[in-house]
C-alpha cells in the first residue's frame, strides 16, 4: 500500500472532541503525521492509511467530508560518496589455557535430590466445620 495524503473538512465544537479525533485517528495503524488547522477546520493525515474506516470512524464523533487524498511518493535518496573504511586493529594475541583450572560443578539447589513422600502431595481431610 502506498503512502497516502488525505485531507478532511471536520465541523467541530468543543475542544474534548477534537482531542478525541486526534486520539481516534492517531490509534489507526500506519498514520505518520497528524496536522489540523482549527481555523479551517481542515485534518490532513499522512501515512499508509484506509481513508474510507477513517471517515467512518470520525462521523461518529463530528461532521466530517473528505476533500482530497493524494499518493504521496517517497522522497528520493541522495547517493552519498562512499567513505573509505577506517583501519581494523591489529589482533590481540591469543592466550594460554593449559594452566586454567576446570570450573567447579555445583548443583542445582532448586532441584533436591530426595523425594518428597506421597503424604506432601495429598491433601489433609482433618477440616471439620461446626
Amino acid at each position: 500500500m502506498a503512502a497516502k495524503k488525505a485531507v478532511l473538512q471536520l465541523i467541530i465544537d468543543k475542544e474534548k472532541i477534537r482531542t478525541k479525533v486526534f486520539v481516534t485517528v492517531a490509534g489507526f495503524t500506519g498514520v505518520t503525521s497528524i496536522t489540523m488547522d482549527d481555523k479551517t477546520g481542515k485534518l490532513t493525515v499522512v501515512g499508509e492509511i484506509d481513508v474510507p474506516i477513517i471517515v467512518m470512524k470520525l462521523r461518529k464523533l463530528c461532521n466530517t467530508e473528505i476533500v482530497s487524498v493524494e499518493v504521496v511518493k517517497p522522497p528520493e535518496k541522495k547517493l552519498e560518496p562512499e567513505k573509505p573504511a577506517p583501519p581494523k586493529p591489529a589482533p590481540a594475541p591469543a592466550k594460554p589455557t593449559e594452566n586454567i583450572a576446570a570450573p567447579m560443578n555445583y548443583q542445582n539447589q532448586y532441584n533436591p535430590a530426595y523425594a518428597y513422600p506421597d503424604s506432601y502431595y495429598q491433601p489433609n481431610n482433618t477440616c471439620v466445620i461446626m
